[in-house]
C-alpha cells in the first residue's frame, strides 16, 4: 500500500497493520481482538496525537492517571455546536501547542500565551479500519467565532483571524469551536500535545527511522542532518516537524509535508517496538504518552484512553489518508493563506457524510504545490509510486 503527501511529493511505501479492537461505546460490536495487544495511535504535526492503550496496563493506572489532566470541552461550549451524529464514525481534533512556557522555553521566548502551532482534524470512518487526516495550516485566516477566554471574558469574533489564535485567545474550547464552525462537524474528542512531550516520548521509544533525499539545514528548527537514513531522537524529530524555512516554499505548507510523513514513519515505528516482551519499554511509553497528552475530559483515565485506543487497533499507517486543507496564499498578505472554499467544501461534506474525500478537492491547493515532502522520501523503507486523494482503499469510509 502507498499515500500520497499533500504537498504533492513522493509516494511513501508503508507496510500494513495490524488488525483488530473492541468499539468505543455507542458503535457496533466488533471481533474481539487477539490477547495481548497493545496499540499506540499516534497522530503527529508538530508534536503528536498519542494514545496508549494495551492489556496490563491497570497495573500502572494509578501512575498513569496521575499523568493526566482533561479539559471539559463540552461543559464549555454547551448546546450551540453542530448536531453530534451517532453513525459509528469519530472525529478528532489534535492540536500542538507552541507555548515557550516552562520546560518548553528552551524552544523561544515564552510571551504569555500559546498557540496551536500545528493542527489536524482526524476522521475514523465507520468501522474503524480507515482514516482521513486534514491538516489545517496555522496561517489560514479564518472566521473566528466569539469565545470565552481563561478568566471567563467574552473574546468578541474575528472575520480574518489566523487559526491558530483561537488557541492563543480561549484555550482549547475556542480551538474546538473555531474548527467546528468551519466544518460544520462536532468534534468527538481532543487531545493537544506539546513541545517536551514529544520529544521524551520519541525517546522512549527509542527513536524514529527516516529517509531524507537532501541535506536539510534550519538554524529556526535546529536541525542539520545530511542526506541518508538516520534515527532521530526527541530533540531532532521535534526539530524535523517544525522546520520550515529550508524545505518546499519555506512556508507552513512544506512544513506541514514533513510533518506528515513524520506521522507515518511514528506509527510503523510503535508496531515494530514490541513493548510486551519489555515491561520497561512498555511503562516507558506509557508514562511518556500519559504526560505528553492533554485529553478532552472523556480521555482523561487510562481506562477510557485504554478503550479509545482498541478502538483504533486495526488502523496501520497505510489506512490513514492525509491532506492539507485546500488553501490558497492570501492576496492581500502572501505570508498567510486562506480556504480554498470550493475545495474546502468539499472536504468538509466528504468527512461528515463519512465519504472518501475526493481527489478534485486538492486540485487547486497551494498545499499540493513545492517539493517539501519530497525530502523525507521513505519511512522505513524505499520510495515508490502509488494513489492519490480520494483513490484507492486508503481514503474509504466505511459503506
Amino acid at each position: 500500500m502507498t499515500e500520497q503527501s499533500s504537498d504533492g511529493g513522493r509516494i511513501l511505501p508503508l507496510r500494513p497493520g495490524r488488525a483488530g479492537g473492541p468499539p468505543r461505546r455507542g458503535e457496533r460490536r466488533r471481533q474481539p481482538a487477539k490477547a495481548h495487544r497493545t496499540w499506540v495511535f499516534v497522530a503527529w504535526i508538530a508534536a503528536a496525537l498519542v494514545v496508549v492503550g494495551g492489556s496490563g496496563l491497570g497495573l500502572l493506572s494509578f501512575k498513569l492517571n496521575g499523568n493526566l489532566q482533561g479539559v471539559d470541552i463540552n461543559q464549555a461550549l454547551g448546546e450551540d455546536r453542530p448536531k453530534n451524529i451517532d453513525d459509528g464514525s469519530m472525529d478528532i481534533l489534535v492540536l500542538g501547542s507552541d507555548s515557550r512556557a516552562g520546560a518548553n522555553s528552551e524552544y523561544g521566548d515564552d510571551e504569555g500565551a500559546a498557540r496551536s502551532d500545528t493542527a489536524m482534524v482526524v476522521h475514523v470512518y465507520r468501522g474503524h479500519k480507515t482514516a482521513a487526516v486534514v491538516s489545517v495550516p496555522r496561517d489560514t485566516l479564518v472566521e473566528r467565532p466569539a469565545c470565552t477566554d481563561r478568566d471567563g471574558s467574552v473574546v468578541p469574533g474575528e472575520r480574518r483571524a489566523m487559526f491558530n489564535t483561537a488557541y492563543e485567545v480561549g484555550g482549547p474550547a475556542c480551538a474546538v469551536k473555531t474548527v467546528e464552525a468551519m466544518s460544520g462537524i462536532r468534534m468527538d474528542h481532543y487531545i493537544e500535545v506539546d513541545f517536551t512531550g514529544f520529544t521524551e516520548l520519541v525517546d522512549a521509544l527509542g527513536g524514529v527511522e527516516i529517509t531524507t533525499t537532501r541535506p536539510i539545514d534550519d538554524s529556526k528548527s535546529r536541525l542539520t542532518l545530511p542526506a541518508g537514513t538516520h534515527k532521530l531522537d526527541g530533540e531532532q524529530a521535534l526539530g524535523l516537524v517544525r522546520t520550515r524555512k529550508s524545505v518546499g516554499d519555506g512556508s507552513d505548507l512544506g512544513r506541514i509535508g514533513l510533518q506528515q510523513a513524520f506521522m507515518k514513519a511514528f506509527i510503523e515505528q510503535v508496531k515494530d517496538v514490541g513493548v510486551f516482551g519489555n515491561p520497561k519499554k512498555l511503562l516507558d511509553l506509557s508514562d511518556a504518552a500519559t504526560k505528553a497528552i492533554t485529553p478532552d475530559s472523556e480521555l482523561d483515565s487510562v481506562s477510557e484512553l485504554m478503550g479509545f485506543a482498541r478502538g483504533l487497533g486495526s488502523l496501520g499507517a497505510e489506512d490513514v489518508h492525509m491532506i492539507t486543507l485546500p488553501v490558497r496564499y492570501d492576496p492581500a498578505d502572501p505570508n498567510r493563506v486562506v480556504p480554498v472554499e470550493a475545495g474546502a467544501r468539499q472536504v468538509w461534506s466528504a468527512l461528515k457524510q463519512d465519504r472518501p474525500i475526493p481527489a478534485s478537492a486538492v486540485t487547486d491547493s497551494a498545499g499540493d504545490k513545492g517539493d517539501a515532502a519530497a525530502v523525507v522520501e521513505a519511512v522505513g523503507g524505499g520510495a515508490g509510486q502509488g494513489q492519490g486523494a480520494g483513490q484507492g482503499s486508503q481514503g474509504t469510509g466505511e459503506p
